[in-house]
């Protein structure tokens, strides 16, 4: 097994060495945090194996979580990705049962908030959650990984859906079973948050998104944001739960905007990474967009969770 440690202070180290467990792993040991998706590359090229599980450190995986996602992906090589069923740590509800993409490039977690009983049937979806998920190694070789420059937050979506553009599906293994501690690392509405996933929804959709979505981004984030403002008023939802945490409503409204200005330096390499993506497609833009409207999320939905 392979960790990355990404605290800059060593305590993956101390933590095996304290349970006795340090021959058990390999310590990938960072001087600093440098992301998820740089630290999952880390992982992938210290590693020969034909499958790359991820597992983030506040996830705890079943005994039978990797059994079963190996049992779901090995007899389908058009398959590059496996999603278990990760249920919210100590709870019967359901954090994550595959990944859904919103209008505007949000994404959020199938199933969210509901019981496990109602999503029992494996099926094809359309990408996993990075905290909890299988890839097989030569859909990541063929896509070259994460992409780091996301840091934090919505590098498993992009990932998702360039593997989707180059062909690769994702299945949904309900038997593997994880359970996550939900927005443990950065909090449930904190500032961090706020930025990363407004910011690198703009990269997922820059990236990703046919001519004529992208063309309506901006009018998709418009109607989330009015959503967000209905839901604060009634005291619900994410935009509510900052405004709890402390943080002021202006100062999410300059998150938002720092998200939007973060375009201005990155737009040329992010317009390169969408042309190298659409060079390597190999589903047309109207297959793409069936599958986002398969697997999509209502704004709405988005601002009340």
């Amino acid at each position: 097994m392979l960790v990355v440690d990404n605290s800059g202070a060593g305590r993956a180290a101390r933590t095996l060495r304290a349970a006795g467990l340090e021959s058990f792993a390999k310590v990938l040991e960072n001087p600093r945090n440098v992301g998820f998706g740089a630290a999952i590359n880390q992982a992938m090229a210290a590693s020969a194996s034909p499958y790359l599980a991820t597992l983030n450190d506040d996830t705890v995986a079943a005994p039978e979580w990797l059994d079963e996602m190996l049992r779901a992906l090995e007899p389908r090589p058009d398959a590059g990705m496996c999603a278990p069923q990760i249920r919210l740590f100590g709870e019967d509800r359901i954090d994550s049962a595959g990944m859904l993409v919103a209008r505007d490039g949000s994404s959020k977690q199938r199933g969210h908030g509901r019981p496990p009983g109602a999503f029992p049937v494996a099926e094809e979806i359309l990408f996993p959650s990075g905290c909890a998920a299988l890839y097989r190694r030569a859909m990541l070789d063929d896509l070259g990984g994460f992409d780091e420059a996301f840091f934090l937050y919505c590098e498993d979506t992009d990932l998702g859906l360039r593997a989707r553009w180059a062909g690769w599906k994702c299945l949904y293994a309900p038997r593997a079973v994880a359970e996550h501690h939900y927005s443990h690392s950065a909090g449930a509405a904190s500032a961090l948050k706020a930025y990363y996933v407004e910011r690198n929804r703009l990269f997922v959709a820059v990236k990703n998104f046919p001519g004529w979505m992208l063309a309506a981004v901006p009018a998709a984030a418009a109607v989330r944001y009015f959503w967000h403002m209905w839901f604060l008023a009634g005291g619900r939802g994410s935009a509510a739960r900052f405004r709890s945490s402390g943080q002021a409503g202006p100062r999410l409204l300059w998150y938002v905007l720092r998200a939007h200005l973060a375009l201005v330096p990155r737009g040329g390499r992010l317009w390169r990474q969408r042309r190298q993506i659409r060079a390597g497609a190999r589903i047309t833009p109207a297959v793409f967009r069936h599958l986002l409207r398969a697997h999509s999320i209502r704004l709405r939905r988005i601002a009340a969770l």
